[in-house]
């Protein structure tokens, strides 16, 4: 199937006003419910779940990251697949590559305009997954959302454990809990994450889910993960935020596209626990895999599970663009695709704050 057009797009999103078209009955029929008094926490301002209806929201992306980052990734990855005993070409290491051209990660105007771009192909707002340890550039994130008018939800935590600035091995977590809760403050964020860990989950990666977990508890933000190649951290990423009282239904357990297990067994599992699925490498390539496994899902009852992103430094639009219509074809109906990129990433974002938005702020 060919890329969508942005006004097929904006159709199936039921943005109609945007392109002067009726809304399918279908989809306007669909509320969706969220609790009283939540919101959607972006760096500018707290919106009511509804007011960000009128199309996707991409749940992990990236604005900002040191220019050695990919480097750290690659060596890290190889790294972990040698210990696997898997030979680094077997598989794709890391997110979708970018498309050529001027790294707008190094250019403001270059990043606001690259996020204008992805808002007029249907994007209604992104969560920005770039933490403290990885390069990221605060200021920078702020300023291309200003420039922009996106509504960008910042992530706050740590990364994995290669990522981590020095001092996280030799933090209690009682005090890592403290400093996570500054960083969502002070962003302010309106989510955790990615918080991270390889397949072989460590010590030190156990003690910040643990301490993300207990920061949750404090914030009620919601969680999201980034799980090694091939993904086989996942279910224990889930078991230690339970422990530690999370509820599942807010956490999103990510890169599950990586694990291409044909009966979803880990996905379904996760699901059926509560937690959301994230396929979040997608539009950039590798995407064939991807379908049978969402598909899978949607066709066991899970499509209220799955959320969907890129991972991307620039063509944030891409799993709309160019993933969507390969589910399309392969049978989901623009009612279950409606779902997956405009109504579950809300339901995901959407909590009531525990503590006063700019909290940090007031107290100092």
């Amino acid at each position: 199937m060919d890329r969508m057009t942005r006004r097929e797009a904006l159709l199936m999103f039921g943005a109609a006003a945007a392109v002067g078209a009726v809304r399918p009955a279908e989809l306007s029929a669909q509320e969706v419910d969220f609790p009283r008094g939540a919101v959607i926490r972006t760096l500018f301002k707290d919106y009511a779940p509804q007011e960000l209806a009128g199309g996707a929201t991409l749940f992990h992306e990236h604005l900002s990251l040191g220019p050695d980052f990919n480097d750290r990734f690659r060596a890290a990855s190889a790294a972990v697949l040698a210990a696997n005993g898997t030979a680094a070409t077997q598989r794709p290491v890391g997110p979708p590559p970018a498309p050529p051209g001027p790294d707008p990660m190094r250019d403001v105007k270059l990043m606001a305009e690259e996020l204008r771009k992805a808002q007029r192909d249907g994007v209604a707002c992104l969560v920005d997954a770039s933490l403290d340890g990885a390069g990221v550039d605060l200021a920078f994130i702020r300023e291309a959302a200003r420039q922009s008018g996106l509504p960008v939800v910042k992530g706050a935590g740590f990364y994995t454990q290669p990522f981590y600035p020095k001092q996280i091995a030799a933090t209690s977590e009682e005090r890592l809990v403290a400093e996570l809760i500054r960083q969502a403050d002070e962003y302010p964020a309106g989510a955790f994450g990615e918080i991270g860990s390889w397949d072989e989950i460590t010590a030190v990666e156990r003690k910040v889910f643990r301490a993300v977990g207990k920061a949750h508890r404090a914030t009620n933000l919601p969680i999201f993960t980034h799980t090694g190649i091939p993904g086989k951290s996942a279910l224990e990423q889930l078991d230690i935020l339970e422990d530690v009282g999370v509820d599942p239904r807010r956490v999103a357990i990510g890169h599950l596209g990586n694990l291409t297990d044909p009966a979803v067994y880990v996905h379904k599992t996760l699901c059926r626990r509560g937690a959301y699925v994230g396929f979040d490498r997608q539009g950039g390539g590798n995407d064939a895999p991807v379908v049978p496994l969402i598909m899978a899902l949607i066709e066991a009852g899970f499509a209220d599970h799955v959320l969907i992103s890129g991972d991307a430094s620039r063509g944030y639009a891409r799993p709309v663009t160019n993933f969507l219509p390969m589910l399309k074809a392969a049978g989901a109906s623009d009612a279950v695709l409606h779902r997956i990129m405009v109504d579950n990433p809300r339901r995901f974002l959407a909590f009531v704050p525990k503590r006063e938005r700019g909290a940090a702020a007031h107290a100092s």
